[in-house]
């Protein structure tokens, strides 16, 4: 069962048309009372991540960029870093399907800021539509949303941490900027190589890690989950601290 965490908003229901139905066909109303129960009790359950007061700290969105239902290939490397991320937090176990924005949701905790994970179900082009819906939700700025993906023009095993500017050829980038209408997101881009041949970059993206690419994969994860953490610790104290 997913975990629903905190407040929510209110459960809309459409209705039945206009008024009882008569005839045979009608179900007594203790059943309809039943059904109409159940339906809201597995919406609450599968249905949607609902959301927390705000807390006295900031509030940070990490969202690891990618292709649901393909965690193992090179695109989805941003996945990766956000489900080791997860773990080292704690939160592992706590994913919560959210229907709202069309993502997995996680929240943790870092010092004195709430940190909320977000692993779209959305293709990796319109992985925008998810996290800008997240934003809204939790009331967040671009500014205040890490994006975690996947970087061509950096070899396996090297990372950098961009403060804004443009896509760079990166659809899932381009995606949240038009959806966020900004590019001042921070950017943790992980990189996986570009082959040599112009005609093979499809497949090498969308292709899984070879077996002498995932050994470099578990201190690729710890170095990108401590520079991700140490970013937004540092970020955190300068917010609360008003420099």
């Amino acid at each position: 069962m997913s975990t629903t965490i905190g407040r929510g908003m209110p459960d809309v229901r459409g209705g039945g048309g206009g008024g009882a139905v008569k005839g045979s066909n009608m179900l007594p109303p203790g059943v309809c009372r039943t059904r109409l129960w159940l339906s809201r009790a597995m919406s609450r359950a599968v249905g949607r991540c609902v959301l927390e007061p705000r807390p006295p700290g900031k509030r940070w969105l990490v969202a690891g960029l990618g292709n649901p239902g393909l965690p193992g290939t090179r695109h989805s490397v941003g996945m990766a870093v956000l489900g080791h991320l997860a773990r080292r937090l704690g939160v592992a176990e706590s994913w919560a399907r959210d229907r709202r924005c069309a993502a997995d949701l996680a929240l943790a905790s870092l010092g004195d800021a709430q940190l909320v994970l977000l692993r779209p179900r959305r293709l990796m082009n319109v992985n925008g539509r998810s996290v800008a819906r997240a934003v809204e939700l939790f009331g967040l700025t671009a500014e205040e949303v890490y994006l975690v993906h996947d970087e061509l023009d950096k070899p396996l095993g090297k990372l950098a941490l961009k403060l804004g500017g443009s896509a760079r050829g990166h659809n899932g980038v381009r995606s949240c900027i038009s959806c966020l209408n900004s590019s001042a997101m921070p950017r943790l881009r992980v990189g996986i190589g570009r082959p040599t041949h112009p005609d093979a970059v499809q497949a090498h993206v969308l292709g899984c890690f070879s077996p002498s690419e995932q050994e470099l994969l578990p201190p690729l994860l710890e170095h990108a989950t401590d520079l991700l953490l140490d970013h937004i610790r540092e970020r955190s104290q300068g917010s609360l601290s008003g420099t």
